[in-house]
């Protein structure tokens, strides 16, 4: 979702009322699921595949530059 979608998702939650702001609520919860099931199955595949330790020091690389900035 794009940052622009979930300003506009958010936006149309703080105006609907009730049975759309539950169906609203429903979906995110919903993709929350989805997301987490999917990173749980991406990080099995990646230990599987022994990528997982170089995915490790990619994102540590990653963080330190996000820290220097």
């Amino acid at each position: 979702m794009e940052e622009k979608d979930k300003k506009d998702f958010l936006e149309d939650f703080k105006k609907s009322e009730g049975s759309k702001k539950l169906d609203m609520w429903d979906y995110a919860l919903g993709q929350q699921v989805f997301w987490e099931q999917t990173i749980t199955e991406l990080s099995v595949i990646a230990k599987d595949q022994g990528v997982d330790k170089e995915l490790e020091k990619m994102f540590e690389e990653e963080m330190k530059k996000v820290d220097e900035k």
